[in-house]
């Protein structure tokens, strides 16, 4: 028997497959649960599995799916976001586009950001939130980061400080004594896609990484400003506004491609 990981590594199942590839059993980090298909498999699947169980966990059927389970079975594999790194688009980009070198090494900056970010996203999986990266809006867009949990949905853009000043005003963001860039303003066009495209409330973010100095406006009320380092904790105490199935549903609808293509 072969053991197969599927989606994040680290946060995806992992599937116990046969040789011909048939699936006898998977095991569910999440929920501690080994699933077996068919009671002949259970003992060489949790053999084949031990290397990978952790805490408590539990060996038995396949659970009942629920609604949002069968949205992702329908899924097909290329049209589920779920497995997207932080930057999917900007590593595309970088193997295979024609970029300058300023542009490649602006790029470059911009991903190192968002990965930083998107391991601290991450590790908020363990307080309930769901995390989806590069998320593709009509038009080129993205959203960097797409955050449902308890606290509700939040639409991250991710600016990258690159070891300097940064003021964040109402409609622009200015790094160093670069050109100011309507970061708040893309962050609101994309929350309010989000919101559309979702059916439910969504608030604009933007996650501030590498930066010496973080000075933000006292006016800007709507846009929620993160840092590394300190984004995760807060996030992790917040509740109160999505339940554990209604968090389930929307992740489910919003790793789904095709969700966003009519956006």
């Amino acid at each position: 028997m072969k053991v197969v990981p599927s989606g994040r590594p680290g946060r995806g199942r992992l599937y116990v497959t046969l040789p011909d590839g048939r699936s006898v059993a998977w095991y569910d980090r999440e929920a501690g649960r080994v699933s077996v298909l068919a009671e002949e498999h259970a003992e060489a699947a949790v053999e084949a599995l031990r290397p990978y169980l952790t805490g408590s966990w539990t060996v038995g059927p396949p659970p009942v799916p629920n609604a949002a389970d069968l949205v992702r079975l329908a899924l097909h594999p290329d049209d589920d976001l779920a497995p997207n790194r932080p930057g999917e688009d900007l590593l595309g980009e970088l193997d295979h586009g024609s970029a300058g070198a300023r542009a490649r090494h602006r790029m470059r900056q911009e991903l190192l950001a968002q990965q930083r970010m998107g391991r601290e996203l991450d590790a908020l999986e363990d307080a309930g939130w769901r995390v989806l990266h590069a998320v593709p809006l009509p038009g080129a867009g993205r959203i960097d980061h797409l955050l449902i949990g308890p606290g509700g949905v939040l639409c991250v853009r991710t600016v990258a400080g690159r070891r300097q000043r940064i003021h964040v005003g109402d409609l622009l963001v200015t790094v160093g004594r670069s050109e100011p860039r309507p970061d708040p303003r893309w962050s609101r066009r994309a929350a309010e896609r989000a919101c559309h495209a979702l059916t439910t409330a969504v608030r604009p973010a933007l996650a501030v990484v590498d930066a010496t100095r973080v000075d933000v406006a006292p006016t800007l009320r709507d846009v929620r400003v993160l840092r590394p380092g300190e984004a995760a904790a807060k996030l992790a105490r917040e509740g109160g506004v999505l339940k554990p199935a209604d968090i389930a549903t929307l992740y489910a609808h919003a790793r789904n491609r095709r969700t966003w293509t009519t956006t």
